[in-house]
């Protein structure tokens, strides 16, 4: 970021206005040293929160606005409070004016609320005085959405009153019948059925196998609407609404009211693509939804039956307005390919070039509603098939940090999204160039200002047929890495946000669906934060390679309870390829090392031995899982002995989930995802594969003998216990 001011250290009031905005002026260096934000990253971070700061004049206009804005508002745009815990609102009111102020519930009754007789604050605000009223609230208000109205002296407010759970109570059940599961990566599991990409069918088979409490797949969020897709299923153009690359396309109804001719040619086409089924090749994410998007054409020309009719025209209703502005971005990306100038002019749903072509658009945007109207009906049946197998949790679904800039999202939340910013992460120890994940952060005033619903309604969407949810980088409730466009990741700020309205709404919907909330709260955070998440029943995240306690790995008993314990991530190899290295190996080769090879080898074998000898002296490494000389496992029957006694340790634990990647139930070797790559490494697109490299089906793993043993020992160890 080229600026003027960039080597400038900002003055006493441009960190008092930034302060004042809730934008951090310092933040930890990678070397662990406190570092102050320049004085151009705050002018522009300050500028997206629409805050002029670029003279001393227009600071302290700024901070007189940011003192007088709260008192030109009747009533806060959102009040979000925890059950049993009212706080006063604070109601503004020019001096001697009475209102009337109601509070309507969620389920339509309402009551008068009594302001007090006497105000508890006055100030002169634009020449009026203005006087400020605590206004108290019931104790026992419900869950739920509802609505504050004033109205008195010529003044008429709403507000947003959101009342969330304390605490979260399926986070408590769980501490009585705690719960292993499998973690998989859906894209990557694939059966005979299979268009050569693991879809929804293939979700309710896996869900189908008696194989504990739940099941934890990758984001399903939608990408583009038509080919090429993105392959990062972290990096989605909503996270609202489901990827229709994941449809099985002989499972929608329509498919048998099809001609025979119809039905031959995606016969053919299931056939050529399902040759890949049986491929260790890289995925063809492309090939296949091209081929399943002329398919669904097909199917979606048949006119429905009556009762599907009205269940289709429900669906639509319910998802209302959010719904109709994705399928209308749908339509306008499958015509506009990125690069289009026409984008110029397309940049909202109300820009001139959406206006001149919307009816066109909608006729198209039709196709687009069915598409998610039908990964609706998928995914409900994949709930169904969970809760058939006695899952007691189900499917657990993921969500992203963000999403496309060029995407559904970006376009039409494009009112409480920040302009000319992307998130990512500081410099740290392990990146010291620091991470642009490029994509837009919410603008916190704005989203307060639209009454939370865009985050609400994402998070409801999602947790329709799910039975819990992992948050991808939680830490972002609380606060975000902003990088001004240009700019470089190390010339960034934190924002901080109102955690108590995005925690406490996550979790008033999962109360809701009685889903469990899993937080990814790995990295850099302040120490209270895992504090406050455990205290609002949002489980944490622990992974055995990087649990330590001082310079030693953490003994079973040190793990927390309030967590979702794992021996690896997505991130890092399968447990079979990071005991044999190949983490090391494979950064090595793509430039990815702060330091030689060699030293990060022996530095990481180290570690892996650590583990190994902890292992040791709880009894849980069988004779001869090791080598003598290297003390790490070197041949396969080594590295699968090793691996089922790192998942006897993590039984060991107190953790509430217990999290078992399918692809060590296999044996798989290779990286998902090297984190720092794009183009240089396939990530999210390798296929599962067994340890002799070949593609594992669906359909074998009932009699795959790893599977069954890994099962039965994670059987075995959690519902053993008594507990």
């Amino acid at each position: 970021m080229t600026d003027k001011h960039a080597d400038e250290t900002p003055d006493a009031d441009l960190l008092r206005l930034a302060e004042r905005h809730r934008v951090a002026t310092t933040f930890t260096g990678w070397n662990g040293g406190e570092e102050q934000v320049g004085r151009a990253t705050l002018l522009r971070v300050l500028e997206a929160l629409g805050v002029s700061a670029g003279t001393g004049a227009e600071v302290q206009r700024s901070l007189a606005e940011a003192d007088a804005a709260p008192w030109r508002r009747p009533l806060p745009p959102t009040v979000v409070l925890r059950s049993g815990r009212p706080s006063p609102v604070a109601v503004h009111l020019p001096a001697g004016v009475r209102a009337e102020i109601s509070l309507r519930l969620e389920d339509g009754t309402q009551q008068v609320l009594d302001l007090p007789a006497a105000p508890s604050d006055q100030r002169e605000v634009d020449g009026r005085n203005l006087e400020r009223y605590d206004l108290g609230l019931p104790g026992d208000l419900p869950l739920g959405w509802h609505r504050l109205e004033l109205a008195g002296g010529g003044l008429l407010a709403e507000a947003a009153l959101v009342v969330t759970p304390d605490r979260l109570s399926t986070a408590h059940r769980l501490r009585e019948h705690r719960q292993w599961g499998l973690m998989a990566q859906l894209y990557s599991v694939r059966s005979s059925k299979s268009w050569g990409i693991g879809d929804l069918g293939d979700l309710a088979e896996l869900a189908a196998i008696p194989a504990g409490g739940f099941l934890l797949i990758n984001p399903l969020h939608a990408a583009e609407p038509v080919p090429p897709l993105e392959d990062s299923p972290y990096l989605p153009a909503t996270r609202r609404f489901f990827n229709p690359l994941y449809i099985r396309v002989e499972d929608i109804p329509e498919y048998a009211l099809l001609s025979e001719a119809d039905r031959q040619a995606i016969e053919t086409a299931a056939a050529e693509l399902g040759r890949a089924n049986t491929s260790n090749a890289l995925l063809d994410r492309n090939a296949t939804y091209a081929a399943k998007l002329e398919a669904l054409e097909l199917i979606h020309q048949v006119p429905l039956e009556e009762a599907r009719r009205q269940d289709f025209e429900r669906f639509v209703h319910d998802e209302g307005p959010g719904l109709a502005d994705f399928a209308l971005w749908c339509a306008l990306a499958a015509e506009l390919r990125p690069g289009d100038p026409r984008w110029e002019e397309a940049q909202t749903p109300d820009s001139p070039y959406v206006r001149e072509h919307r009816e066109h658009l909608q006729a198209r945007a039709g196709f687009y509603k069915w598409l998610q109207w039908i990964c609706d009906g998928q995914l409900a049946a994949a709930g169904r098939a969970a809760d058939g197998a006695g899952m007691p949790i189900g499917i657990v679904h993921d969500l992203a940090v963000g999403v496309h800039p060029q995407g559904a999202d970006a376009w039409s939340l494009r009112g409480v999204l920040a302009q000319g910013i992307s998130v990512g992460a500081p410099p740290d120890m392990f990146n010291q160039q620091g991470q642009d994940w490029s994509q837009p952060p919410w603008h916190p005033q704005r989203l307060a200002e639209a009454g939370y619903a865009p985050y609400r309604d994402m998070v409801r969407t999602i947790l329709r047929h799910a039975g819990g949810i992992r948050v991808d980088h939680i830490l972002g409730l609380f606060r975000l890495w902003w990088i001004p466009e240009g700019g470089s990741p190390a010339e960034g700020a934190y924002v901080y946000y109102d955690h108590e309205a995005l925690v406490g709404i996550l979790a008033l919907e999962a109360e809701r669906a009685g889903a469990v909330v899993v937080g990814e709260d790995l990295g850099v955070f302040e120490p209270w934060v895992q504090d406050y998440l455990a205290e609002r029943g949002v489980l944490g995240t622990s992974i055995l390679w990087f649990e330590r306690s001082g310079d030693e790995p953490s003994a079973p008993e040190q793990y927390r309870e309030g967590a979702l314990t794992t021996i690896g991530t997505h991130d890092l190899p399968p447990t079979a390829g990071y005991l044999a290295g190949e983490h090391v190996e494979l950064r090595s080769s793509l430039g990815l090392l702060g330091r030689p090879v060699e030293e990060e080898r022996a530095a990481d074998e180290e570690a892996r031995r650590d583990i190994l000898d902890l292992l040791d002296r709880l009894g849980l490494l069988p004779d001869g899982a090791v080598s003598p000389a290297s003390g790490l496992p070197e041949g396969e029957e080594q590295i699968r002995q090793v691996l089922e006694a790192l998942h006897r340790f993590i039984a060991q634990t107190p953790s509430v989930l217990l999290g078992v990647s399918l692809v060590d139930a296999v044996g798989d070797r290779r990286t998902q995802n090297q984190p720092g790559t794009s183009d240089a490494y396939p990530n999210w697109r390798i296929p599962l594969t067994g340890p002799d490299g070949k593609a594992v089906l669906l359909d074998d793993l009932a009699g795959n003998p790893r599977f069954r043993n890994l099962v039965a020992l994670m059987r075995d160890a959690v519902q053993g216990e008594g507990r």
